[in-house]
């Protein structure tokens, strides 16, 4: 059994939801698990319903809602010839139920609130891809990721009771495939023991995929994309990328984790537990290769990879007595920065200095500097890029310093860090 995973750019409309027909055409025959994001925007528009709601604004509420049920909709009359499938009621009753949530008092719990209605855009994603499939003469059906994937109470992060979801997917989902052959679920949601629904955190439905891997110890995952595979940097900041045609499941952790964007990093640790090779794949090309991600280490250093994060601020702490940062100052400014939700690009300390880089998007300069002005002296520049090298050289450092000024930089045996800004 395979896992598949198409995000909201492969279903966006409908020549998109055509294109996944026609892709499981090329595997017709084998058991596939198929995990899909909501529609195109349709997430963003749903935070926004969360926000009107909050807000009590019954007339933006109502128009956003409308607005979501003409798109999906409008899909849903290029996909079907008539209007009597069933799936058109399953629409209508997510749809009428979301309007009704208005009328009930918004609960304390926002990060409760928002995992009930934001869900809503892969429920209906979900059943519209499974009755065209099976509209299509595919052997497919439609599964519920709520009765599936078991999660603690930590509404819009939700953590995995592996042990409890394992046992679910036994008993629920791998004995539906006597039946069919494919089987359609919602990426990113999940469900706690009382049965609420939970969401397991933006761009979450790659960690769907690893899951239902690791539960059904399938062969492997794919995740259809976009682009050709996994390139060795983003196409936006750097000309004449290349396709990383083979890497292993701790290289792409590392790029993960420094910010390349291609793969959710909790979605590759289930899988190297157990070995399950993951491929991201064109829905553009499917007969094209991709990108393969699996064990073996030794393709990793043949490209080096470039990740860019821009309009970063590097931040300098100093104590006001002139003492030296010791791991007593350390302590202290993660618990303040962890309070504010700060989340750290890169550190770096010395006796009588700490610095941090943050994304500008993210934190407000002045009000970093009031929450520390009571002990310690802090220093910020703005408008800095901070590129990180794997597999580096000096011939690619001297290409992405070119006509650049380096504030800080830091290297491994891998990994070169640096961050910059324009000269002059």
């Amino acid at each position: 059994m395979k896992v598949f995973k198409f995000g909201g750019a492969s279903v966006k409309d409908p020549a998109a939801v055509r294109n996944v027909s026609g892709i499981l055409s090329l595997y017709e025959g084998e058991k596939l698990v198929i995990v899909v994001s909501a529609m195109g925007k349709t997430t963003n528009k749903l935070e926004e319903v969360v926000k009107a709601s909050q807000n009590r604004d019954r007339k933006m509420f109502m128009a956003l809602v409308d607005d979501l049920y003409a798109f999906h909709m409008h899909i849903m009359g290029e996909l079907f010839q008539e209007k009597h499938y069933a799936v058109y009621n399953k629409v209508e009753e997510i749809f009428e139920k979301l309007k009704e949530r208005f009328s009930e008092p918004f609960p304390d719990n926002f990060s409760f609130e928002y995992d009930q209605i934001v869900s809503l855009g892969e429920l209906l994603s979900s059943h519209i891809v499974a009755a065209f499939l099976f509209e299509q003469g595919h052997s497919a059906a439609w599964v519920d990721a709520r009765k599936l994937i078991r999660t603690n109470h930590q509404y819009q992060e939700g953590n995995v009771d592996w042990k409890k979801t394992e046992e679910l997917m036994n008993e629920r989902l791998l004995p539906e495939f006597q039946k069919v052959d494919i089987q359609v679920t919602q990426g990113f949601i999940g469900h706690t023991d009382e049965g609420f629904t939970t969401t397991l955190g933006r761009e979450g439905s790659d960690y769907t995929a690893g899951i239902f891997a690791y539960c059904t110890n399938a062969e492997s995952v794919t995740i259809w994309k976009d682009v050709p595979g996994m390139l060795n940097a983003d196409p936006k900041w750097f000309d004449n990328t290349i396709k990383l045609d083979s890497i292993s499941f701790k290289e792409a952790i590392e790029l993960s984790y420094y910010g390349a964007s291609v793969i959710h990093p909790k979605t590759i640790k289930p899988l190297q537990n157990k070995g399950i090779p993951l491929y991201v794949k064109s829905f553009i090309d499917p007969h094209a290769d991709g990108t393969a991600i699996q064990s073996s280490m030794e393709n990793d250093h043949l490209v080096p990879s470039f990740i860019f994060k821009m309009d970063q601020v590097l931040f300098s702490f100093t104590t006001r007595d002139f003492s030296f940062i010791v791991e007593e100052n350390l302590s202290d400014i993660f618990d303040r920065l962890a309070n504010v939700n700060a989340k750290i690009n890169l550190m770096q300390n010395s006796a009588l200095n700490f610095s941090i880089l943050l994304d500008r998007s993210k934190v407000d300069p002045l009000k970093i500097v009031e929450l520390f002005n009571d002990t310690y002296e802090v220093r910020y520049n703005e408008g800095l890029e901070l590129v990180t090298i794997r597999h580096y050289d000096q011939a690619t450092i001297d290409r992405v310093t070119e006509n650049k000024d380096i504030l800080l930089q830091q290297k491994s045996r891998q990994t070169a860090r640096l961050v910059m800004k324009d000269k002059g």
